[in-house]
């Protein structure tokens, strides 16, 4: 039987840091690994609208390195579109997919029917990319598989999972197919993780898709940790003002929580109440706290990140909405992490006019969200299609990134068994992907390249010619 042909497509996070998307052509089988959503620019979120390259019924599979929106945030959306095969995650990715994914599904039929209501739609009657039904056909879709363990995908395929020490479940996938053989980075954890397992070596890959969202800077390992943050909390408490802390509710919250606790033990921050203002932070913490799924790090305890004084779970509408009646000091956490959407809109409305308070940014801000505008000094951003001034006090603490930054990834890369032929770099920024890819040449020696939007690549050895 004459070889199959195998290629990969890059239909996402490449040319930008979001929209993880890579389509494995097996023959006539294609495996579609990881489905996000693009976020950040509008150039590039327009593609979520786009007709999907390949017909949704065509793919056979999906497989997940882990549940963050930009990796699996489209998955409703290709449901809709006709797909109906297996989505291979591991369990914690399952948990945390499940989360994200009704929250995604929710509050696409909210915005669009705010854009009704508020006209700032171009279109007489918006609709949700996807809907509430799209995701609980979703759902019943996801198969678990465990850590390093070969799972039989069919077809001669084969995936492992490893350990990427990014976020719950979080995993670096191996694919083995027809002689060769592709590894996906996913989203690369830090040496060390505040709350989770160290991420693990996989085996090495004839062909590496590695991520670059840190790929041109150095994390920041100061003597005392979150120095700057503890200080600003400090100031905005003793003048009578508020801390609203806009965090992603997968796995940044529960980091932010910890620290929290960390500095109330230790006194450098005062005993003031703490709201996580999140449905979706307070779900995705109860699977944080579910010890059974054996993800926390051995000298971790539930309470290392639970265990506040005051610790207020604004878990209905009614009870976010209830803070805007509340002016005593208090650390307000809230979703998204670049207030592109959810409860912290509201807080930031009320807040940021007011130079008492204070916003604690605590990651990566992605070129054209709103948190990369504040992030930026602009004098006022848009909130729902009204312009809000910005006065109060913008700190960014550097210190909470879960991804790995360049010399992670450096090590990650040595660390495998194998030279690869070709280390595909994607989801960074451009130029920090080129820089990114220049390091690995420039130390390893190794061939590494920028793949093109929509570019295709063979994962076959080139064959010599007669």
């Amino acid at each position: 039987m004459a070889q199959r042909s195998v290629t990969l497509t890059f239909l996402g996070a490449a040319g930008t840091v979001t929209g993880s998307k890579y389509l494995l052509t097996i023959g006539d089988r294609r495996v579609l690994v990881d489905a996000g959503m693009f976020q950040g620019e509008k150039q590039w979120r327009l593609r979520n609208w786009a007709e999907f390259p390949v017909d949704p019924t065509s793919i056979s599979d999906v497989v997940l390195t882990h549940a963050h929106t930009d990796h699996v945030g489209y998955l409703p959306a290709l449901v809709r579109g006709g797909f109906a095969g297996p989505v291979w995650a591991t369990e914690g990715t399952r948990r945390i997919g499940e989360i994200v994914l009704r929250d995604a599904g929710k509050l696409q039929e909210e915005q669009a029917e705010e854009a009704r209501r508020g006209g700032w739609s171009k279109h007489e009657h918006p609709k949700p990319l996807f809907d509430v039904q799209d995701v609980e056909a979703t759902l019943p879709l996801f198969r678990s598989v465990d850590f390093e363990e070969d799972v039989d995908l069919g077809d001669g395929l084969v995936g492992r999972w490893t350990r990427a020490g990014h976020i719950l479940g979080s995993a670096s996938v191996r694919l083995e197919v027809e002689g060769t053989s592709v590894l996906f980075s996913g989203d690369l954890g830090r040496h060390d993780h505040p709350i989770l397992k160290a991420r693990g070596t996989p085996r090495g890959a004839r062909y590496v898709v590695c991520e670059s969202t840190y790929g041109d800077r150095e994390h920041p390992e100061p003597q005392v940790a979150h120095a700057e943050m503890a200080d600003a909390i400090t100031r905005t408490i003793q003048r009578g003002g508020l801390v609203v802390i806009p965090a992603f509710a997968v796995d940044r919250t529960q980091g932010v929580l910890k620290d929290l606790v960390t500095m109330m033990r230790e006194r450098r921050i005062p005993e003031v109440p703490v709201v996580v203002d999140s449905p979706m932070a307070l779900k995705v913490l109860d699977a944080y706290r579910d010890e059974s799924l054996g993800e926390l790090r051995e000298d971790v305890d539930v309470e290392d990140f639970t265990g506040l004084p005051e610790l207020i779970e604004a878990a209905s509408s009614a009870d976010s909405r209830a803070l805007n009646r509340r002016f005593d000091p208090m650390i307000i956490v809230a979703s998204s992490g670049m207030a592109e959407g959810g409860r912290v809109l509201h807080h930031l409305a009320r807040l940021l006019p007011d130079r008492r308070n204070t916003v604690i940014l605590t990651g990566f801000q992605a070129s054209g969200t709103r948190g990369r505008a504040i992030e930026d000094g602009a004098g006022s951003v848009k909130i729902n299609g009204h312009y809000i001034k910005v006065r109060a006090e913008i700190v960014q603490d550097h210190e909470f990134s879960v991804h790995g930054d360049a010399s992670d990834l450096m090590d990650w890369l040595r660390a495998l068994d194998q030279e690869p032929e070709t280390v595909f770099v994607t989801h960074g920024e451009l130029d920090v992907a080129h820089t990114f890819a220049g390091r690995i040449g420039a130390e390893l020696d190794w061939n590494a390249v920028v793949p093109r939007h929509g570019e295709v690549v063979s994962l076959l050895p080139a064959q010599p010619e007669d």
